[in-house]
C-alpha cells in the first residue's frame, strides 16, 4: 500500500446485490480468513460434502446478531445471541442498528465465497394500521471496509437483496429507521429475514421481473390457488392427493421473497406456513416506538460542512457553470440535508483564501430562494466573488447579491467565510478589507473567520494561547463568528471561559468550533479507525462547551481523480478519513448517488443528540442536563465518555420520559 494513503477500495460493478469485498489490510487490520479452521462448523451432518442450503436451517449455516450503530463490525468480530431490536425514536429523526453475519461453514463450492445471503425486510407497522415502509423509512446498506475499517455505507435493493460472505470472516448490514415529520406516534414492528442461499439464485429469471410483472404473477398463483383449495373436501383420494401437493407447492411459491413487496401486508412467512413447510430462515424482530414529539425542521446548531466544487468538477468532468454542473451541485446539497447538515460549496485560493458558497445560482435567480428559505438549513455562506478576481464586475455582483439576500427574512442565516486559518497579520488586515467592503452594504452582515494561533509579528502577549485569546480584539467588527480549533483546547476545558469572556455577544459576536487534522486520539474526531462513540461524541463536545455552530472544512476532500469510479485516495499529510465524510457512488455501483460513511451517521446521531439535551435544557436547566449526562456517563470530558451504547439509549430515554410530551410541551 503507498504511503499516500492510498484508499484500497475496489471496483464493485454491476449489481450490488451481489457484489464481494475482498480482504482488505489498513488502519485497523486486515479481513483475513485468520481463525477459520477454529470456527464452530455446527452440526455434523454439516461437515461432508455439499451443502443445499435450501434443505437445511439458515441457522446452522451462519451466526447473526444484531450490534448497536456506535459499534466498529471489523472482519473479526466474535458472534453474540441473537437477540430483538428495540429502538426509540422522535418523529424527523434517524436510528440505525447493525446486522452482523459471520458464515459457521462453506456451502458455496469453488467461488472464494463462504456462500450467499439473501436479506429481506418488512415494512414497519403498528396496531393502528400506520406504516414505516420499507425502501422509504426503512433502508438497509452494506458495510463496506475502507482501509480495512468499516465505513462505506452502500445502499441495498429493498425490499429484498442478497450479498455474498466471505469465510472466516463477519460483514455487517446498517439498518436505517428515518421517521417521517408527520409520523403518528405508537410502536411499529416488523422484521427482517436472513436466508442462506445458493449463490446464483438470486439471478433467477423471476428476480430480473418488474414490480408489475410479479404482481400479476403473484395474483395469477394465488387465484390458482383459491380455485385447487376447495378440491379438499372431494371424496376421490387421487384428487385430493394432487390438490394437497399443488396446495403446497403454491403456497411454497408465494412465500418466495421474490414476492414480498407485492404482498398487500408485507406479512412474514408465518403467516402463510404449513405443518409440512420447514421455513429455513432466521428472523430477527425489530421494534420502532416513535415518541410523540418532533425534532425541529431546522437543526438548533448550525453544523456547516464543506463541499469541494473542485473535487466534483474533476471527478465526474464537469465544466464549470455547466448544466451537469449545476445538477451534481443540486444533488449534492439536497443530500446532505437530511443529515442535519448546512453544506457550503467551496473553491481554495492561494494562502487559504476560499471562495464559499451554499447556493450556485445567483440569488435573483429563482432557483435560488428553493436553496436559501429550505427550512433545513440552518445557515448559508454567501459568496464573496473579488475572492477570485478583484474585479469591478465582480463587486457589483456582490452588491446585487447582497441587496437582494438582506431583504429576505432568511438573511438571518447568512455568514461570509472568506478566509481559513489566518496566520499573519498581512492576512487579518486582508479579511479586515473584505468584511469592511461586505458591510458598506449591509452593517449587519455576519463574517466568519476560523483560527488556531494569534498572529504572528503581533506583539499581544509573551504566551501562545493567550495570543489566540486575543483574536477577537483584532477582527473586532469585522469577524462576527470566531470559529477556533478545537485541537488548541485540548482537554482543558477551562480554557473556554478565556475565549468566551473575549466575546461580545450583545454585538452579535458568536463562538463556533471545528475540528481538522486533529485532535488526535482519544479526543473526540472523526477519523477513520476511531470509536463510534468517539465519532459521536464531537457534539456532545460542542453542547457541554457552549460553542453556538459547527464548521468542517471539507466532506468529499480526497485526492485529485478524472473518472467517477476511480479509486479513492485520502489527501497526503491528512490522517485517514478527515475532510472525506462520504464516497462518490460509482466506485461501488452504477448509482451516482453518494455513499455516507458510517462516520457521516454518527454525525447525525450527534446533531439529534442536541436536540434532546436542548429541549431538556429548557425546561431544567443547562446545569441539570450536564448532570444527566454524567450520571448516564455519556460525556464528562474529551477524555471521559461512554465506550459503550446503552449509556446513550438510557439517557435519551430519561429525557423524554422526564420531558412528559403528554402535556403538550412543544419541541422547538
Amino acid at each position: 500500500m503507498e504511503s499516500d494513503g492510498a484508499l484500497a477500495a475496489p471496483y464493485l460493478g454491476g449489481d450490488m446485490q451481489n457484489f464481494n469485498v475482498p480482504p482488505i489490510e489498513g488502519v485497523a487490520g486486515g479481513g483475513t480468513a485468520y481463525g477459520w479452521e477454529h470456527e464452530d462448523i455446527g452440526p455434523s451432518h454439516l461437515t461432508g460434502g455439499t451443502i443445499d442450503p435450501t434443505k437445511v436451517q439458515s441457522a446452522d449455516l451462519l451466526h447473526v446478531w444484531c450490534m448497536p450503530s456506535t459499534a466498529n463490525v471489523g472482519p473479526q468480530e466474535n458472534p453474540r445471541p441473537l437477540e430483538p431490536v428495540a429502538l426509540l425514536a422522535a418523529r424527523n429523526e434517524r436510528e440505525s442498528i447493525q446486522i452482523a453475519l459471520r458464515p459457521k461453514v462453506s456451502w458455496s463450492t469453488g467461488s472464494g465465497i463462504a456462500g450467499a445471503v439473501q436479506i429481506q425486510s418488512t415494512d414497519l407497522c403498528s396496531s393502528s394500521g400506520d406504516r414505516l415502509a420499507v425502501g422509504k423509512s426503512v433502508t438497509l446498506r452494506r458495510v463496506v471496509s475502507i482501509l480495512g475499517v468499516p465505513d462505506a455505507l452502500v445502499p441495498l435493493h429493498a425490499p429484498v437483496s442478497q450479498i455474498n460472505l466471505l469465510p472466516g470472516e463477519t460483514s455487517a448490514i446498517w439498518v436505517s429507521v428515518t421517521v417521517p415529520y408527520d409520523q403518528p406516534p405508537g410502536q411499529y414492528e416488523g422484521q427482517i429475514i436472513v436466508t442462506a442461499m445458493k449463490p446464483d439464485a438470486g439471478r433467477s429469471a423471476l428476480s430480473y421481473l418488474s414490480r408489475d410483472e410479479k404482481h400479476q404473477l403473484y395474483k395469477e398463483l394465488k387465484s390458482c390457488l383459491d380455485v385447487v383449495e376447495p378440491l379438499d373436501e372431494k371424496p376421490l383420494e387421487e384428487a385430493v392427493n394432487r390438490a394437497k401437493y399443488v396446495t403446497s407447492s403454491l403456497r411454497k411459491i408465494l412465500l418466495l421473497p421474490t414476492f414480498v413487496e407485492c404482498r398487500d401486508d408485507h406479512t412474514s412467512s408465518d403467516a402463510m406456513d404449513e405443518d409440512n413447510i420447514i421455513n429455513p430462515s432466521i428472523s430477527i424482530k425489530l421494534s420502532v416506538t416513535v415518541w410523540d414529539f418532533t425534532l425541529p425542521l431546522t437543526p438548533s446548531l448550525p453544523a456547516v460542512f464543506g463541499v469541494s466544487e473542485t473535487v466534483i468538477e474533476d471527478r465526474f468532468c464537469l465544466q464549470h457553470g455547466s448544466q451537469s454542473w449545476y445538477d451534481a451541485l443540486d444533488q449534492h446539497f439536497e443530500w446532505l440535508l437530511q443529515y442535519r447538515i448546512s453544506p457550503f460549496f467551496c473553491r481554495w485560493g492561494d494562502r487559504m483564501r476560499v471562495l464559499a458558497y451554499t447556493c450556485p445560482w445567483p440569488a435573483d435567480h429563482p432557483k435560488a430562494e428553493n436553496y436559501y428559505s429550505d427550512p433545513r438549513l440552518a445557515a448559508y455562506a454567501v459568496p464573496y466573488l473579488p475572492i477570485l478576481t478583484c474585479t469591478d464586475t465582480a463587486k457589483d455582483s456582490l452588491r446585487r447579491e447582497v441587496e437582494v439576500l438582506k431583504s429576505k427574512s432568511h438573511w438571518k442565516k447568512a455568514y461570509f467565510y472568506l478566509w481559513d486559518e489566518p496566520v499573519n497579520l498581512e492576512q487579518y488586515d486582508m479579511i479586515r478589507n473584505m468584511s469592511s467592503e461586505i458591510r458598506a452594504y449591509a452593517p449587519d452582515a455576519r463574517v466568519l473567520t476560523t483560527y488556531y494561533c494569534g498572529p504572528s509579528g503581533a506583539e499581544l502577549s509573551s504566551s501562545t494561547f493567550e495570543a489566540f485569546v486575543k483574536v477577537p480584539g483584532i477582527l473586532r467588527p469585522h469577524t462576527q463568528i470566531f470559529c477556533t480549533s478545537e485541537w488548541v483546547l485540548g482537554s482543558r476545558e477551562d480554557m473556554v471561559k478565556d475565549i468566551v469572556d473575549e466575546l461580545q455577544p450583545e454585538n452579535g459576536e458568536e463562538w463556533w468550533t471545528y475540528v481538522c487534522l486533529g485532535p488526535t486520539d482519544p479526543h473526540p474526531n472523526w477519523h477513520l479507525g476511531m470509536r463510534g462513540t468517539q465519532h459521536r461524541a464531537v457534539m456532545w463536545r460542542v453542547w457541554k462547551e457552549g460553542g453556538t455552530g459547527f464548521l468542517y472544512w471539507g466532506a468529499n476532500c480526497y485526492e485529485k481523480a478524472t473518472v467517477p469510479s476511480a479509486e479513492i485516495r485520502f489527501r497526503r499529510g491528512l490522517p485517514p478519513g478527515d475532510g472525506v465524510l462520504f464516497y462518490p457512488g460509482e466506485v461501488f455501483s452504477s448509482s451516482n448517488e453518494p455513499v455516507a460513511s458510517v462516520r457521516l451517521e454518527r454525525i447525525l446521531s450527534g446533531l439529534q443528540d442536541i436536540e434532546y439535551l436542548k429541549l431538556y435544557s429548557s425546561k431544567y436547566g443547562k446545569e441539570e442536563a450536564l448532570s444527566l449526562m454524567e450520571r448516564r456517563g455519556v460525556y464528562l470530558g474529551p477524555e471521559s465518555y461512554t465506550l459503550d451504547h446503552g449509556p446513550i439509549d438510557l439517557m435519551r430515554a430519561d429525557i423524554y420520559q422526564a420531558c412528559n410530551f403528554g402535556t403538550g410541551i412543544p419541541f422547538a
